[in-house]
């Protein structure tokens, strides 16, 4: 290695950290040096460094780090020439002040002229502070800046940290860095694992670090402890013949828990396996931190649990890990089987007693309202009205459940096995559990028809209501989570395909959220519902109009109709983040917003076909050219021109005119039918062939003649083109 640059190790000891907020401490400290370093102008080669760290150590171990400062300039300015010196060209006492303060004759000053004139700079040059002076106050100054949200104290010092500090290595090459730090001074012994290696562990240079805490049994890499991890867990999994369930959270959790881990292939008895397998799963992933074993997608009998030690009688240690998991499946048993006695349908009568929101009422309340939306939407979207209905009068009823009460993560799980113990239909148990898909960010949408209607149904009335009781989000605040559940329904519908009115649903949505708040929930309103959908479901015929024509009410459908407004911007604006993470521009996505399409699935289409057209060579002119056009369209109007809806052939009178009207209709007679079809791709791309036409009309006609009638007929011709592009996106937004 070049003698002036050495690999420096940072080692922070403690007592056990907080496991959740580990990655982020280490990051932070990692940033926090590197920064420091490179702040003070010290280089730093990173190149496949990354943050270290145990659940009681906090490490930087950086390959390359200069030992010195490179030469540092300094510049101090002093007074202006015409005040510096007098008529005679001596020093006045402003300059003698200033050179007496830097401690050189006036005539070694030097000149730099700036907007106000010359003036003398004293210039110098000082060697760099070598990094071993540095790394005290970069170490404090990072340590100070990371993220401790709740600093612990101990014994009677100032000072605090996430948890004691116990130890401080500080080795630049093989030399120590020593620095006091909360109590402690810097040394070269680190510590190995608390109970295969309870001793101090030398560290000769930064690049023992790693080997030397392997051999004291401590993974100080957490990407090494991961991978030993994967692979025992795995290994024990096939040696039952089964494959370990490792999701991400709990595979982290169990890292930063870790030094030194081993996998123990453990079982409990196989009568549990009739409790739900999310509950099982449940417990072993969130209270002990356990690897469930399946086989077929199915919960197995076994589960991987992982020691900290290397143990000389792992049966101990499995004895122990079996024991305790025990008494938690015996109560999810017990849960299970009472619930089972009480059954799904009987659970709902609680439902009236437990209030969802002051002013919409009670989760029966709710529930009824989203049958009927549930009902409604499944007339528009040819599934079974009476199941969607029967789905959701069942959906909330294992919130009273005590499985539920002890696992609120299975909210419609538990519901799904309960409802296919009471022999409800099977599509019907499904969509009791899909109605809360999407769960997070990046899950799977319903996969079922009954699923996906529920899903909507259920949104809709969350997102109404939350809306009108004045539950809109603000800042952070979104008790609700109307956002979540804003990009939910969204996402459910364009995923599936359902071309729903989503305005005239948030309106119907509204409607029924109104009606609750002023007259308590309204039963002859959804009996009136259920009787529409009813029969449009046995005649083949929408049901909107018939439901719109059953509020008499004005108001309440009024404020209906504003609060849908407002919901359906609401859900755009959702939709922003969604269609970027597609890789969808905002100029694309704000093209099609403006023109608002009732239909989010026809929306997701138009976003589709304004992305295809983008990428077309004639995208900019065209964009540019409807641009132009939409101003000549709005300053006609505004001198209250009268723009004619059809051109008239007799009064063209240029040749690029002429041409223009024959590509427009050509185009406009071409699309209709994709444009009638929704095939918005289709439409762009012919519109597209337009280009040449437009800027040979540009170039050569001048659209405001003297002639009122030319003139008028011109500006339709422009309207024509302009109507047809618009009936796809607004894409003059894409004229930079």
């Amino acid at each position: 290695m070049d003698s002036q640059t050495q690999p420096l190790l940072i080692e922070l000891g403690t007592e056990e950290l907080p496991v959740k907020a580990l990655p982020g401490l280490a990051d932070a400290l990692f940033d926090g040096i590197k920064a420091g370093l490179e702040k003070r102008g010290v280089a730093v080669d990173a190149t496949d460094a990354r943050p270290l760290f145990t659940p009681r150590r906090l490490a930087v171990l950086l390959p390359g780090v200069s030992t010195e400062q490179p030469e540092q300039a300094s510049e101090v300015f002093g007074p202006y020439v015409n005040i510096a010196l007098d008529a005679d060209g001596q020093p006045t006492k402003a300059l003698s002040g200033f050179a007496a303060k830097a401690g050189v004759e006036w005539t070694q000053l030097e000149r730099a002229t700036d907007a106000k004139g010359e003036r003398f700079v004293l210039r110098a040059t000082k060697p760099g502070a070598r990094t071993a002076d540095l790394l005290p106050e970069v170490i404090a100054e990072a340590i100070a800046a990371m993220p401790i949200p709740k600093p612990m104290r101990w014994g009677d010092h100032d000072y605090a940290f996430a948890r004691p500090v116990q130890w401080l290595v500080v080795l630049l090459g093989d030399a120590v860095i020593e620095m006091p730090l909360m109590g402690i001074t810097s040394d070269r012994m680190s510590r190995g694992h608390r109970f295969e290696h309870d001793k101090p562990v030398w560290i000769g240079t930064p690049g023992d670090y790693i080997d030397a805490l392997a051999a004291a049994r401590v993974l100080v890499d957490p990407q090494a402890r991961r991978a030993r991890i994967v692979e025992q867990v795995q290994a024990a999994a096939r040696s039952v013949d089964g494959d370990a369930r490792v999701t991400d959270d709990n595979l982290e959790q169990v890292v930063c828990l870790t030094e030194w881990p081993n996998a123990i292939a453990c079982s409990f008895e196989a009568d549990f396996l009739a409790v739900p397998q999310e509950a099982l799963i449940e417990t072993m992933e969130i209270n002990q931190k356990f690897f469930p074993v399946l086989r077929d997608g199915k919960l197995t009998e076994h589960f991987i649990g992982i020691a900290n030690i290397e143990s000389r009688d792992p049966a101990q240690v499995r004895a122990g890990y079996e024991r305790v998991i025990r008494p938690r499946f015996a109560d999810a048993k017990f849960f299970f089987d009472e619930d089972l006695k009480q059954g799904l349908v009987s659970m709902g009568d609680g439902l009236k007693t437990v209030t969802y929101q002051a002013k919409l009422g009670s989760v029966a309340d709710k529930v009824a309202r989203v049958a009927a939306l549930a009902e409604v939407i499944a007339t528009q979207v040819g599934a079974d009205a009476g199941a969607a209905r029967r789905a959701a009068q069942l959906a909330k009823n294992d919130l009273q459940s005590r499985m539920v009460g002890e696992f609120p993560e299975l909210q419609g799980i538990a519901g799904r096995h309960y409802a296919v113990a009471a022999g409800e239909p099977s599509e019907v148990a499904l969509a009791i559990d899909e109605s809360y898909q999407p769960r997070f960010a990046g899950d799977d949408i319903a996969l079922s028809p009954l699923g996906k209607v529920l899903a909507i149904a259920e949104r809709l009335d969350t997102l109404a209501g939350g809306f009108a009781a004045g539950l809109k989000p603000t800042g952070n605040k979104d008790p609700f989570a109307l956002r979540r559940n804003a990009l939910g329904l969204a996402r459910t519908i364009i995923e599936s395909g359902f071309d729903l009115d989503i305005k005239w649903l948030a309106w119907l949505a509204g409607v029924l959220a109104q009606s609750a708040m002023k007259t308590g929930a309204s039963q002859a309103l959804l009996s009136d519902i259920q009787n529409l959908t009813a029969r449009a479901e046995a005649s083949g015929v929408a049901v909107s109009r018939d439901i719109t024509e059953l509020f008499a009410d004005k108001q309440v459908s009024a404020e209906a109709a504003e609060s849908g407004d407002a919901l359906y911007d609401f859900i755009l604006d959702r939709l922003r983040g969604y269609y970027a993470d597609k890789g969808v521009t905002t100029v694309q996505f704000n093209a099609v917003a403006e023109l608002k399409p009732a239909s989010l699935y026809d929306f997701d289409r138009r976003i589709e076909a304004i992305g295809n057209f983008a990428a077309l060579p004639e995208a900019a002119t065209l964009a540019a050219a409807n641009k132009r056009i939409g101003n000549i369209l709005k300053k006609a109007e505004a001198e209250g021109f009268k723009i004619p809806d059809h051109i008239n052939r007799g009064l063209i009178e240029h040749p690029a005119e002429a041409a223009l009207a024959e590509a427009v209709e050509a185009a406009i007679g071409d699309t209709d039918t994709a444009l009638h079809q929704h095939d918005y791709v289709q439409v762009l791309s012919r519109l597209a062939l337009v280009r040449e036409a437009v800027d040979m009309f540009f170039d050569g006609v001048m659209v405001n003649a003297e002639d009122a009638a030319v003139r008028a007929n011109r500006l339709a011709l422009l309207q024509r083109l302009h109507g047809r592009f618009g009936a796809v996106a607004d894409i003059a937004q894409l004229s930079a």
